[in-house]
């Protein structure tokens, strides 16, 4: 009987620490799980109130070739009275919004739902892509509309290398091309992207085209695998070419041309 009863006073005491019973934020991690939510959350937060800032601008967003990513493709119309970004910005911003790596990454360093694996989280009451959660199922349809952003960024690279006397090379050339090529890796790496070109068959053998779409999906998957990556670098890459247009637009500082 005292055998039943110590396992029956166990038993109580498991039942009384399980995550349900758990207050919000206790875990049993010994490390300090905090701080990727922590710099997850500073660095979004830091990405958001400067775009926006800069969005609503309207000025020193382009000088000589050098085109800010924030304004293209530039829009210009005497219906529009406010910056010509925000006629652009909610492409970019609802494709990354609703993209499965950023919905990890808000969702945990801004939302805590979870904050990080083994910790407790608020309580919620999660019913699918519902009611505000519905916007979500539209990040296929921000995909389609980003590639063709991303050829515009690659045209407005190019032409980064066209100035007045002739062609040429600055830092701002080398800065917007990167961002383009930054830009072009986060959403060719896009899961809606890897699903479209081969996610949804079976057997490529037995599809037609099959042999090119297995290639084409391998391809997608190597920018995939590195999905995270390319999302925080591409994402304070744009931000950064953003500012150096400004700066230079401002005469705060001067392009360097090396050719």
């Amino acid at each position: 009987m005292s055998e039943v009863a110590t396992a029956m006073s166990s038993n109580t005491e498991a039942v009384s620490t399980t995550p349900s019973r758990m207050a919000f934020g206790s875990t049993s991690r010994p490390d300090r799980w905090w701080l990727e939510p922590l710099a997850v959350a500073l660095g979004l937060l830091a990405f958001i109130v400067y775009s926006t800032w800069a969005a609503f601008q309207g000025e020193y967003y382009e000088w000589g070739p050098y085109l800010s990513p924030f304004y293209s493709p530039l829009i210009l119309t005497h219906w529009w009275p406010l910056s010509p970004a925000l006629l652009i910005l909610w492409v970019p911003a609802g494709f990354r919004l609703t993209c499965y790596y950023y919905r990890k990454a808000y969702y945990r360093s801004l939302f805590a739902t979870p904050a990080a694996c083994s910790v407790r989280c608020r309580p919620q009451h999660y019913h699918g892509e519902q009611g505000l959660l519905w916007f979500q199922n539209l990040h296929r349809y921000f995909l389609y509309l980003a590639l063709v952003l991303v050829v515009i960024l690659w045209i407005d690279a190019i032409r980064s290398y066209i100035f007045p006397t002739g062609f040429g090379i600055g830092v701002g050339s080398i800065v917007l091309t990167l961002n383009a090529y930054l830009l072009m890796g986060f959403t060719f790496g896009c899961n809606s992207l890897r699903h479209l070109v081969g996610g949804n068959v079976n057997c490529f053998s037995r599809e037609p085209l099959g042999k090119q779409r297995y290639k084409l999906w391998q391809w997608v998957t190597k920018f995939n695998e590195h999905h995270m990556q390319w999302a925080w670098v591409s994402l304070f890459w744009v931000g950064f070419s953003d500012l150096y247009v400004r700066l230079v637009a401002m005469g705060i500082i001067t392009d360097v041309r090396f050719i």
